[in-house]
């Protein structure tokens, strides 16, 4: 089985939607550095919707991160889903893990929200994207959901904070007395992302039908006398 992951590993490395990353990694860097290109002129509040904007627009193109053209062939091989999904989401983490950072620090320090909170919210936003790739897969055949997937997340990016009941204080400012339970609230909803994400990457169960116990010639096996 580790000669197999093995050799996986290039042509998975050669079939990832890098150009859809890179893009989207460079306009979300562009988002973080409003506020450094502003100078006095920034504020906490435009700091804190630059990041989360940044946020959004990388997990765009990590929606695109489980798109295989070669899904129905890989299929075949002795792999389960999960090791090949498991292995996109690993090569895309450190990446992902350098770019936030770099993100974070284009933001002046004056300005710059606590990170522990709106780095739970963008790893929130990436665990979605790649939960809702991994579903529309396991409901589907299609083999790039990405578009389908980055449509979906950037209307509720735009729609969410209209939407979400004052109660719920998902998209609150650190000055707000909500922030904390809103923070406890994007955890809750990592996790279910994440577990969302783990039972779609597992293979489907295989009914057994009628057809499955015919003989190749069509006609039913022998029946007990």
């Amino acid at each position: 089985m580790r000669t197999v992951d093995a050799a996986l590993l290039r042509p998975t490395v050669r079939t990832m939607p890098w150009r859809a990353i890179g893009a989207a990694g460079a306009l979300g860097l562009l988002l973080a550095a409003v506020p450094r290109l502003m100078g006095e002129g920034a504020d906490g509040r435009l700091a804190l919707n630059v990041l989360r904007a940044s946020a959004v627009a990388f997990a765009l193109g990590t929606a695109f991160v489980l798109d295989d053209p070669a899904r129905h062939t890989t299929a075949a091989v002795p792999v389960r889903r999960a090791v090949r999904h498991g292995l996109r989401v690993l090569l895309v983490a450190p990446v992902a893990a350098v770019w936030w950072t770099a993100a974070l620090l284009l933001v002046p320090a004056p300005v710059r929200p606590p990170a522990a909170a709106i780095t739970l919210e963008a790893a929130a936003a990436l665990a979605l994207a790649l939960a809702g790739s991994a579903f529309a897969i396991r409901r589907g055949d299609g083999a790039r959901p990405g578009q389908a997937v980055a449509a979906f997340l950037l209307v509720g990016s735009v729609l969410g904070p209209l939407l979400t009941p004052g109660s719920w204080a998902l998209f609150t400012t650190p000055d707000d007395t909500r922030w904390a339970a809103g923070h406890d609230r994007w955890a809750v909803l990592l996790c279910a992302a994440l577990l969302v994400g783990a039972v779609c990457a597992t293979e489907p169960r295989r009914r057994l039908t009628l057809r499955g116990l015919r003989s190749p010639s069509g006609t039913s096996g022998p029946s007990r006398a």
